[in-house]
């Protein structure tokens, strides 16, 4: 997401380190990684570092935000959720057709256009990419970890209720009692996709 700030630490650049390990042993071809987790647990910080440590040793890494393919507008999202529901929440949310096909394209080298959220102005840009040249593709978002054809999925077990001072930090969402509504249901969700992943990073941010 275009204007989104990033709280690196010192347990993301580790955690990066060590997954990036990981990813050398087994090294493919256009390869996938999706990192997931609840709001705040550190996807996007991880994804960055995982990107950044694999760019030191020579392989060119690509990041996609899910969080860009909502289906729904962001100046729109809330009042849609609050007339289908907090039961509406969850990965029928992603526009699933839109990023399987930047992803197809991904795997084939294909220049492709991607949306893009200005946070700032809430606007959904266009991106366009060459991945002619990206040797590997990053997913990251609450859901990231139930797309098709990943190689790594890695879950991040920190809940919401553990990273309030991130979210306040980053200041994405409004904090009130809709939005933490809107937490919990996402807490549920994200939760029931942990059994889909094959790395775990505990709430010590420790790989396993």
């Amino acid at each position: 997401m275009l204007g989104d700030v990033l709280l690196i630490q010192d347990k993301h650049r580790e955690a990066a380190a060590k997954i990036s390990e990981r990813i050398l042993c087994q090294r493919a071809p256009k390869y996938l990684i999706a990192v997931s987790g609840e709001s705040g647990s550190g996807k996007s910080e991880l994804a960055h570092c995982i990107a950044k440590e694999l760019k030191t040793k020579k392989i060119s890494a690509k990041i996609i935000h899910t969080d860009n393919y909502y289906r729904i507008h962001p100046l729109q999202r809330t009042e849609w959720r609050k007339q289908h529901g907090i039961e509406s929440i969850g990965y029928s949310e992603y526009d699933w057709e839109t990023l399987n096909r930047n992803i197809k394209d991904f795997k084939n080298g294909n220049i492709s256009e991607m949306p893009c959220i200005d946070i700032v102005t809430d606007q959904v840009d266009k991106l366009s990419t060459d991945f002619s040249e990206i040797e590997l593709l990053i997913l990251d978002g609450l859901y990231a970890i139930k797309a098709e054809g990943i190689h790594i999925r890695i879950f991040i077990e920190l809940t919401y209720h553990e990273t309030k001072k991130a979210q306040i930090a980053r200041g994405k969402e409004p904090q009130n009692e809709y939005r933490m509504q809107v937490l919990e249901r996402e807490h549920v969700v994200v939760q029931s996709l942990r059994p889909l992943a094959n790395v775990i990073i505990n709430k010590e941010y420790v790989v396993s």
